[in-house]
């Protein structure tokens, strides 16, 4: 599912929203995630700290009424390229929050569906599919080398 320009910028607006208040020059906030919960049955995009309060909410059009089959997996990406363009511009960077802090999706039942973004220090490496990608054979393949012996 493809987003409009309109919803796309709504969605940057409302970021930026939530994150106001962790802009202020006085000290850091303790916050580790921001959870972003979209809906679609609704349309919502809720964006929540770690206590489940509410950053900021505004409605999707193209997420009302979508089909919940490959939903989180649509809405997961374009979520990471909004998140991607505001970590590029240095938006995230600015802001008074102890790093590490993740942004993370989360499905209508506030499980965990995809870590979007990790915000960390620049000499912090990131994970990505393509780096773990055969890690869990290699580590199988290690743990019955150690039994063996």
């Amino acid at each position: 599912m493809k987003l409009s320009v309109q919803s796309h910028n709504s969605i940057v607006s409302a970021i930026q929203k939530a994150l106001e208040r962790y802009s202020g020059k006085e000290g850091m906030s303790v916050v580790t995630d921001i959870h972003l919960l979209p809906s679609f049955e609704t349309g919502e995009l809720k964006i929540l700290n770690d206590d489940d309060e509410e950053l900021a909410c505004i409605v999707v059009n193209e997420w009302v009424e979508a089909m919940p089959e490959g939903f989180y997996a649509s809405v997961e990406v374009a979520l990471k390229k909004v998140l991607n363009q505001l970590r590029e511009t240095g938006y995230l960077n600015a802001l008074n929050i102890l790093k590490p802090y993740s942004f993370v999706l989360l499905d209508g039942t506030k499980e965990t569906v995809a870590e979007l973004l990790l915000v960390d220090d620049e000499e912090t490496l990131f994970l990505n599919d393509e780096l773990l990608k055969g890690l869990d054979e290699e580590l199988n393949a290690f743990l019955k080398d150690l039994l063996e012996k």
